[in-house]
């Protein structure tokens, strides 16, 4: 829609939630999760649209549930509308229902809320090269060493653990936690060369991706075996 603002956004898919979400960690983002048969969501994504007007600092991700079900499912949303507040990857808030009062006090409180330090300074990584400069295959190899040794257990995921931004990523941090595992956690969506790069210093195509002791253990299924077989417990031993 022409009339809309800029920083109203229909999210089309993952990649694109995610390429939105990513471009500011410091930025706080309000997430509708709508359906177009609720009549309560028409009501609220008015609320949502005239929200975005107000606040052009705020992010505004409309995402259709049903059909962005991924997403919805990454944040456990089972009913519309339903409302996340971000900053960056962090969670500040949810709202569930049709309560407009609820939601435009919480975006109020949060804008005017001190920043909060991007969720990527959390696990003291190594920096990023700065803007405009380039980052030979060398480099971005000891990189990706220095953060694989950074603690002892290091999930390369997608989002953060009380965050998961996909199925397989919420799984395992789950089954760690069950394990009483001890982890820090680096997320990809934060770093395309750490992402892109992994994949090839590995070798291996998705995540998540456990490290332990500096070594590649494995993603989610060879996890899930390791542990139903004493293995991973023996190798943290």
């Amino acid at each position: 829609m022409s009339d809309l603002p800029s920083n109203f956004h229909e999210v089309q898919s993952p990649e694109h939630f995610q390429t939105l979400l990513s471009t500011d960690l410091s930025r706080i983002s309000l997430i509708n999760f709508w359906a177009p048969w609720a009549a309560p969501c028409a009501q609220m994504n008015d609320v949502v649209r005239e929200l975005s007007r107000k606040y052009p600092a705020l992010l505004v991700l409309q995402v259709e549930a049903e059909a962005q079900s991924d997403i919805a499912e990454s944040f456990d949303v089972d009913a519309v509308p339903s409302f996340i507040i971000l900053r960056g990857h962090t969670l500040l808030g949810r709202i569930s229902g049709a309560d407009a009062a609820a939601l435009t006090s919480a975006i109020a409180t949060h804008l005017r809320a001190p920043g909060a330090a991007p969720l990527a300074q959390t696990t003291h990584q190594p920096a990023a090269p700065a803007p405009g400069k380039a980052e030979s295959q060398e480099e971005l190899n000891a990189r990706l060493r220095a953060i694989m040794n950074q603690s002892r257990v290091v999930l390369f995921m997608k989002g953060s653990p009380d965050l998961p931004q996909c199925g397989f990523s919420r799984r395992i941090v789950a089954l760690l936690r069950e394990q009483n595992v001890d982890f820090s956690h680096f997320d990809i969506y934060t770093d395309e060369s750490v992402r892109s790069g992994l994949k090839v210093l590995n070798s291996w195509p998705t995540f998540p991706q456990l490290i332990i002791n500096g070594e590649f253990v494995g993603g989610l299924d060879i996890v899930i075996e390791m542990a139903e077989n004493g293995e991973l417990k023996e190798v943290l031993a």
